[in-house]
């Protein structure tokens, strides 16, 4: 798994408790992972179709550093399905796993379209389509 993006856990991304919201978590997971989809599949329609079960098992608090793991796991017709995992980039300890997220590829009104794509592809090989 490769990690890309690392987060800074601020303030405002706080909750009652004084760590990471979850959902200030999941807001960036969605993002990452629909980057990921966008890159992979070649257009930016793509949406999220589904998360699986979050697990939760370690916190973040103020002046953490985070960071957020994305990989492809298979190819649909009309779908990417992705696994996450964010952890401490100091500690190493993981903050949280989602074992499915699936995105769709859409066209203009929503309905779902075939991408052609079958496996990953990585910048240097998108780079020689061209």
């Amino acid at each position: 798994m490769n990690f890309y993006t690392r987060k800074w856990v601020k303030p405002e991304d706080l909750n009652a408790h004084g760590t990471l919201f979850g959902g200030s978590l999941l807001s960036w997971i969605d993002e990452e992972a629909a980057i990921y989809s966008i890159i992979q599949l070649g257009t930016n329609g793509c949406v999220t179709k589904y998360m699986s079960e979050i697990n939760f098992i370690n916190s973040a608090k103020q002046g953490d550093i985070v960071e957020l793991g994305i990989k492809a796991v298979s190819f649909g017709r009309t779908s990417l399905t992705l696994t996450c995992e964010v952890r401490n980039k100091i500690t190493q300890k993981t903050i949280l796993t989602i074992d499915k997220i699936v995105f769709v590829s859409v066209d203009e009104n929503g309905v779902p379209v075939p991408h052609g794509r079958t496996e990953i592809l990585y910048t240097d090989e998108r780079l020689r389509e061209d």
